[in-house]
């Protein structure tokens, strides 16, 4: 399943990651404020705090613009590579090597060494290595009255940078020795529970086809018979007997199949292994919700939309349910699907017209155990586990997902979104 191969690349869980660096960006205001004003040292305390603003407005941007509730390998990255340049500068203004704030440095590779990928954590320590060499030879002194009675022999000068890589590379290598065993009993205990419920899923359709197989066995052997005395009654009429002969063979058909069945419930289906476009998985979804449901969905598509067949994938059927599903669940009357493709971009709006997400969860959408603090809406709706499930599903399968109250009706809206390039690799 992709699922597994793509789950490892969306590890970090932004609302933690962001909490962890306001407690740093908090304890670096602190830092220099308490230095500056109260101790009386004096540093270039203007670009200082130039440089923890850019920590805070990357902040800002993860919040507020960066939609995702996972960050992918890539932006992680990047995020720390900021952090460690942020720092750094920081150091550099305040004496380099010999500030004790130095070992802070060493926090951002660690932190990504048991969730993100080899090549990311060792480009990070690589980095880390980079910076600590550069503010061992060149930083300002240390901030005065320090820098005019402190000073200390090469050796023990050079000691601090050496010891700094060691522990650096050391802890690195701890880290990534417990995550991976941590991420192989992860990966055994999912594989576990989809064997299990492939295990249930199988014994149940064995016993449904067991059940079918008994239940029809009768109406089939009738037909059968009838059959048999048809072809005996309209011996020599060739179009009749055509026919008769076709409607035997097809019934002779269900019984192998309900045979089969009954002895290996492990049946092939060539609708459901397929290949199919976008527009065909929404016909398909849609079409099982009208079956139980007295709601209205009014699909749309572009016609010159892109057909390209994709993979079936078994989360993006799993996502794209949760969402229908959720607005079908709140929807007075209707609800509307748009499909919108092109050579580079293909979106799925998914809209109904109920109340909308309550204000107050609208910003959490996306974490699990949401409850509205209005006591009307707690009686309509869950705990935020469908949508949770939907949007991490969707997003380890390469989309970007916004849920937002429409700005057109009354209701939410979903807008679901991949590039071409990633769907179609899928």
């Amino acid at each position: 399943m992709k699922f597994f191969e793509t789950s490892k690349y969306h590890f970090f869980k932004k609302s933690t990651y962001v909490s962890l660096r306001w407690i740093g960006i908090i304890g670096q205001l602190i830092s220099i404020y308490l230095v500056y004003f109260y101790l009386n040292f004096k540093f270039n305390f203007f670009i200082s705090n130039l440089i923890i603003s850019l920590g805070i407005l990357s902040n800002l941007y993860l919040i507020f613009i960066y939609k995702k509730t996972q960050l992918s390998d890539r932006s992680a990255f990047i995020f720390l590579v900021i952090d460690i340049f942020q720092l750094g500068a920081l150091l550099y203004l305040t004496g380099g090597v010999t500030n004790p704030f130095v070992i802070f440095l060493l926090i951002p590779s660690i932190f990504s060494s048991s969730n993100l990928s080899f090549k990311t954590n060792f480009l990070l320590v690589a980095l880390t290595i980079i910076i600590i060499f550069l503010l061992t030879f060149y930083s300002l002194d240390l901030p005065f009255p320090l820098n005019v009675h402190f000073h200390v022999s090469n050796y023990y000068f050079y000691a601090i940078p050496i010891a700094l890589i060691i522990a650096l590379i050391f802890l690195n290598y701890l880290a990534m020795t417990f995550g991976k065993q941590s991420i192989l009993r992860r990966e055994a205990l999912a594989k576990m529970e989809e064997v299990m419920a492939t295990e249930h899923e199988l014994l149940s359709l064995g016993g449904q086809a067991a059940a079918a197989a008994h239940s029809l066995g009768t109406p089939l052997s009738t037909i059968k018979i009838i059959t048999q005395d048809l072809v005996k009654q309209f011996k020599g009429n060739k179009d009749i007997e055509k026919d008769i002969e076709l409607l035997s063979s097809q019934v002779e058909r269900c019984n192998k199949i309900l045979k089969r069945l009954t002895l290996n419930p492990v049946e092939e289906d060539t609708f459901i292994d397929k290949d199919i476009s976008m527009e065909e998985y929404l016909k398909e979804i849609i079409s099982s919700f009208k079956e139980i449901s007295k709601k209205n969905f009014i699909f749309n598509f572009d016609q010159n939309s892109n057909d390209k067949k994709i993979t079936k994938s078994i989360e993006i059927v799993y996502g794209l349910r949760n969402f229908i599903g959720n607005a079908n669940k709140f929807a007075k009357k209707n609800v509307y699907i748009n499909i919108k493709s092109d050579s580079q971009i293909t979106e799925i709006i998914i809209e109904d017209d109920g109340n909308g997400y309550p204000r107050d969860i609208l910003s959490k959408i996306g974490e699990p155990y949401l409850k509205s603090s209005d006591s009307s809406e707690n009686s309509n709706s869950g705990l935020g586990l469908g949508l949770f499930i939907g949007k991490t599903l969707l997003e380890k399968n390469f989309a970007s997902v916004l849920c937002r109250n429409s700005k057109t009706r009354s209701g939410a809206e979903v807008i679901i979104s991949w590039k071409n390039s990633d769907l179609f690799n899928i």
